[in-house]
């Protein structure tokens, strides 16, 4: 009997093509959206774990406090005296002091602002696995590096930054004094990361005298095993008495990796959120347009749902048939959308990408394809009980007298 109840409710979703077509539009754009913008989410997240597990949960950064960028703030700094003090409290295993200053990068008469990083080569190996990047690309810095530099990934393309590409060997000049480029870093995955240059400390000593010794941030690395909260409260109350600055107004902060990939998330779920309660209205709309159409099937098929009853079928054989009829409208609506949600988030990828945030990279797990598609199939069900409740509730005298 279901088998002919399920090639009935075909038979009527065909022969209301246009309303049929227009309730699986209305649950598409709904389940489209939610599909794209989850497949954004759980890239960004996918993104975020790979750099917990790559740099490490034993990681911390010290960083002045100021306005701006680390660097654009002359009057905060760290010393390397307040960084040999922290490499000596128990618990520490490394740590390192970073130069970071906004200069001017020329090549081939064309002239950009970023910003470089002086960084000791003998720590290469700690600041890469920290950063999550590698020299891609010919060779990292080292000892003696004097007129060498070590530039971001979009450096290497053209239209990125310059309109023809930087190539190994090329000269680059860096506030007016010319570089060779020895390497490139990988690919970060945001614009700005993208366009750092890199130099050794001496450089950055020459460039700008008077920050000597004075950094811009710190990178450290706890022992494994240990335990983060209580080594960074350590740094910052020891650190804070080393100074001779009261509690409640130091000039620097202590924080973990972990927790700034938790405040990194924290923005991200707020945003998800509130993009997905604005594809639930779609979705919410979709629901009042089956409910009409159901409603509307309902009152056009008063006679042909009281001949039913009068040959014998019963009010859950006409329940099934309108339930099924909805149902069909979402998968279908659900399918659609996935699809199209799919291609929406390719297009997102590569637009991404090409403008220079290859971490907004979408991902498609097999659960959410699933559940979108199930997703777009309870809409349906749902929103076709109350007309199809209406419809068995129907008497067959009643029925057959319907005008």
């Amino acid at each position: 009997m279901n088998r002919d109840e399920a090639i009935l409710a075909i038979e009527n979703l065909k022969d209301r093509r246009l309303r049929s077509s227009l309730s699986i539009l209305s649950i598409l754009i709904g389940i489209a959206a939610i599909f794209s913008l989850a497949s954004f989410g759980w890239g960004l997240s996918n993104y975020v774990n790979s750099l917990a597990e790559e740099a490490g949960i034993e990681t911390f950064y010290i960083q002045a406090k100021g306005t701006g960028a680390p660097g654009t703030d002359d009057t905060f700094f760290l010393t390397k005296d307040d960084v040999e003090f922290v490499g000596k409290i128990k618990g520490v295993e490394e740590i390192v002091g970073i130069y970071t200053k906004p200069v001017e990068v020329a090549f081939k008469e064309q002239k950009k602002y970023a910003l470089i990083m002086g960084m000791d080569p003998s720590k290469q190996e700690f600041l890469d696995k920290t950063f999550t990047v590698e020299v891609t690309e010919g060779r990292p810095l080292k000892d003696g590096d004097l007129r060498k530099v070590v530039l971001g990934y979009n450096y290497w393309f053209d239209n990125k930054i310059f309109r023809k590409g930087v190539k190994l060997g090329d000269k680059v000049e860096i506030n007016g004094i010319p570089f060779e480029v020895v390497g490139f870093y990988e690919e970060v995955g945001n614009p700005e990361d993208d366009s750092h240059a890199y130099v050794i400390p001496e450089i950055m000593e020459f460039l700008y005298p008077k920050t000597k010794d004075k950094y811009a941030f710190v990178i450290g690395k706890a022992y494994k095993n240990t335990n983060m909260d209580a080594l960074t409260n350590k740094i910052e109350e020891r650190l804070r008495k080393f100074k001779g600055q009261e509690e409640g107004k130091e000039d620097f902060f202590v924080m973990t990796f972990e927790d700034a990939l938790q405040t990194f998330g924290s923005i991200l779920n707020i945003i998800n959120g509130s993009l997905f309660l604005i594809a639930l209205i779609s979705i919410f709309v979709a629901t009042v347009n089956i409910m009409n159409t159901m409603y509307t099937a309902v009152l056009e098929r008063t006679k042909e749902i009281g001949v039913m009853k009068a040959v014998g079928a019963q009010n859950r054989d006409i329940l099934f048939v309108f339930v099924f009829e909805s149902g069909m409208l979402g998968t279908i609506g659900g399918i659609l959308g996935v699809f199209v949600g799919y291609l929406i988030s390719l297009a997102g990828g590569k637009i991404a990408a090409n403008a220079g945030y290859a971490l907004l990279s979408p991902i498609f797990p097999w659960y959410l394809v699933s559940g979108c598609i199930l997703f777009g199939l309870s809409v349906g069900v749902v929103a076709g009980i109350f007309p199809a409740r209406q419809a068995a509730k129907l008497k067959p005298v009643d029925a057959l007298r319907y005008e």
